[in-house]
């Protein structure tokens, strides 16, 4: 099992993001997840987070959890984040999100899709962006929403980045499944029996497209506090956050244990997001939970 950590890109805590980070990095985490919300005004730009935070850190990588796709254009998108893979020897994935706010997009410019519309427009995406890292000289595509006409993909990422989706609804779950990467759920945004409904709709839809499932990646972000009590502090989640519901409270014995329960039901990442933004929550994730689940 894969641990990593998830930020929320605050533009008043970019010293505290950047301590996260380098105790993450340091500490043997896999993963880096921010957030991606461009119409919040307390919210940095997310690729340009990314691209400060891989230039101070060696080893660990980063994603975003999940790219706005209405406010993000695919083919420019695909430059970026092929870009940011290049710059830093491949530690760069792509999480992609339909966007869950549609007056704030709108309010920004942005596309006012139905659900319907959203799906479509994110199986186009998907297509323009592998077009855009594609050895092909000239690319071009015709679709509902996107077009490329004559376009010249390049540069190719430094590796294969894995395409991730922000899935909630099952028409979105089936198109993981037909054609992305890896599925990026939130526990609380959907509770257990959601997460296994999701997962076992990504598997029909893989093994009806002709995919082997067990290559679907599936990352799961989880909120709460590492202590040794089991009750949640109160009043203390994260404004702005997406997730809902009861974080997550205990010591890390309890945390691998839960953790690996999720495991069992076919996710392989946890992207932790600590309830109490002191380092030490991260401290005790990368130094004890994270242990614990890679000897599960």
């Amino acid at each position: 099992m894969v641990a990593g950590l998830s930020v929320i890109p605050y533009a008043d805590s970019v010293d505290r993001i950047r301590e996260h980070t380098r105790i993450a990095d340091e500490g043997g985490l896999e993963l880096v997840a921010v957030q991606d919300h461009p119409y919040q005004a307390r919210f940095l730009d997310t690729l340009s987070l990314i691209a400060t935070l891989l230039a101070q850190t060696r080893r660990i990588s980063f994603f975003t959890d999940v790219a706005n796709l209405p406010l993000r254009p695919p083919a420019v998108l695909a430059k970026a984040a092929a870009s940011l893979d290049v710059l830093s020897d491949g530690r760069f994935e792509l999480g992609l999100g339909a966007g869950g706010y549609v007056d704030q997009i709108a309010g920004m410019g942005g596309p006012r899709r139905t659900p319907g519309e959203s799906v479509e427009a994110m199986e186009e995406a998907i297509d323009v962006i592998r077009l855009m890292w594609s050895e092909e000289h000239i690319v071009s595509f015709e679709g509902r929403h996107y077009h490329l006409t004559d376009a010249h993909p390049g540069p190719r990422p430094a590796h294969a980045i894995g395409l991730w989706l922000g899935a909630f609804k099952p028409r979105m779950q089936r198109l993981v499944g037909r054609k992305a990467d890896g599925w990026i759920p939130s526990l609380g945004a959907l509770d257990v029996d959601g997460l296994r409904a999701g997962n076992q709709r990504i598997d029909a839809a893989a093994e009806a497209a002709g995919r082997d499932p067990r290559q679907i990646r599936r990352l799961l972000n989880v909120q709460g506090v590492i202590g040794e009590s089991r009750t949640p502090p109160a009043g203390r989640l994260p404004v702005g956050y997406v997730q809902v519901g009861e974080p997550l409270a205990g010591p890390p014995e309890w945390w691998a244990e839960t953790l690996t329960g999720f495991a069992q039901d076919g996710f392989d990442t946890f992207l932790f997001l600590p309830v109490d933004p002191s380092p030490g929550q991260v401290e005790l994730f990368a130094g004890e939970v994270a242990p614990l689940l890679a000897g599960a």
